[in-house]
Parts: structure tokens; C-alpha cells; sequence
């Protein structure tokens, strides 16, 4: 599979990503579930670089999430480690590409040093125009309709009426970006962990058995491929039906 496979017309406005398999990657190799998150971080730059190339409009990439910290603490340690090393080492080139670098999430309980890396990563590329590049850190699905909900509380519409759709979509932490139009899941498990519970309500959802340390540009253009296949029809019928139904 090749970018010449892509039909560049009909690109998803937002691709989201779980991103899984790095510790079953590292038990393969006989090694530690650490070398598995290190591995993985290729696979974040060719997701990236090949989507900013694309001309993807918003990528969301599932980093971290709030029952991640159930895991050991060396692993936690680790996983916050390789975070900051990726923006140390990967800001300049996102940069460069002019990505807009953004994070969803409860990141103010995250770790000092960590908040600081985040912020200089958002600061250093704020202006920027082209792809919004999503980390969800710290981040669920139900914690953010939550704080969406608590935040609609204390902006009054307790005493307003009632609260809509749209008005609710403006609490989340995505508020102004488009909800993903294709959820990936990479090492073929099926289920959404919890993430963007609200946005991918239509979403087509594409599972690969690739294990996310050996993703690659060309299994993300395999996703888009199989996306770009599908009919979407947001709870109707195909054209075809709806023609059917009319005449009779």
C-alpha cells in the first residue's frame, strides 16, 4: 500500500489513534515492556509526519490514560520519561512541518516537569496552521464528559434550560475541532478503551494486528484506504435504498 492509493478528495478530517501492543511487541522479543513504549515512538513519528503530509486535519493519538496509572510505577516513571525525551528531541521537526502541537486531557495532574515540556511544546507551536497534532494524556472518555458537564454547571445552565448537543460539545476538551471520522486500533483488540467516548459516536472504526511498535506510513495508508471504502451513512440508507424507497 502506497500514498498513490489514497484518493486525496475524500481524506478523514480527524484520524484518532489507540495506540496498543507496545508490552506484547517487547514479550515477543524477550525484552522488558519499557524497550516496547521506547519502540513505539518511531511509530509516532511516521503517524505523524505522514499525516501532516497527507494534510490531515487533526490527528489524536492516545498517550496516556487515566487507568494507565494502575500500571507499576517504574512503568508510569518510564512512559512520563519517554514523553518528555520524544518533545526534547521531536519539537523543532513538528515545527518545522508547521504542526500544531496540543494536548487533551487532565494534564494538570501530571508531574511538574512534564507539565512544563507540554506547555513549551503548545507555546513553541500555537501559531502554527497546518495539522493539530492531539496528545490525550491523563485522559477517559468519561472523566472528560464529566468535567464538560461540571464546567456546564458552573457556567450557569443549571438556571438556563435545557442544554443541547451542540452547546454540550463546546465543554469537551476537543471544543472546536471535528470528531474523528476514523478510530484506529493497532494489535487487533476490539474495543475503545475508553477514548473520546462522546466524539466517536459515527466514527468508522478500522483494527489492524499490527502491533503499534511496527505501524508504519503504510499501515496508516491501509487504514485510509479501507475508510475511504465505506459508505457513511450517519444512521440512513445507502443512495440506493433511499431511490428504492422513494419510487415505492
Amino acid at each position: 500500500m502506497s500514498v498513490a492509493d489514497i484518493d486525496r478528495t475524500a481524506l478523514p478530517h480527524h484520524i484518532a489513534i489507540i495506540m496498543d501492543g507496545n508490552g506484547r511487541w517487547a514479550r515477543k522479543r524477550g525484552l522488558p515492556r519499557v524497550a516496547g513504549h521506547r519502540a513505539g515512538i518511531s511509530s509516532v513519528r511516521e503517524v505523524v509526519e505522514g499525516s501532516a503530509e497527507l494534510g490531515i486535519p487533526v490527528l489524536t493519538l492516545y498517550a496516556f490514560s487515566v487507568e494507565n496509572w494502575k500500571r507499576p510505577e517504574s512503568e508510569v516513571s518510564t512512559l512520563m520519561s519517554l514523553l518528555k525525551e520524544y518533545l526534547n528531541r521531536e519539537l523543532e521537526s513538528i515545527h518545522r512541518q508547521n504542526i500544531r502541537f496540543c494536548t487533551i486531557g487532565r494534564t494538570d495532574q501530571l508531574d511538574p516537569t512534564v507539565q512544563r515540556e507540554l506547555q513549551r511544546g503548545i507555546e513553541r507551536t500555537r501559531l502554527n496552521t497546518g495539522m493539530v497534532f492531539n496528545v490525550a494524556l491523563n485522559y477517559g472518555g468519561r472523566a472528560e464528559i464529566v468535567d464538560a458537564v461540571n464546567r456546564i454547571l458552573a457556567n450557569g445552565f443549571r438556571d438556563s434550560g435545557a442544554v443541547s448537543e451542540e452547546d454540550f460539545s463546546k465543554y469537551l476538551y476537543t471544543a472546536g475541532l471535528p470528531d474523528p471520522d476514523l478510530l484506529i486500533r493497532t494489535s487487533g483488540e476490539l474495543r475503545v478503551s475508553n477514548f473520546l467516548l462522546w466524539q466517536i459516536a459515527y466514527a468508522e472504526i478500522y483494527v489492524t494486528e499490527t502491533l503499534w511498535p511496527d505501524f508504519r506510513k503504510k499501515n496508516l495508508y491501509e487504514a485510509i484506504v479501507a475508510f475511504q471504502k465505506r459508505e457513511r451513512r450517519y444512521g440512513g440508507l445507502e443512495p440506493q435504498l433511499v431511490k428504492q424507497t422513494t419510487e415505492e
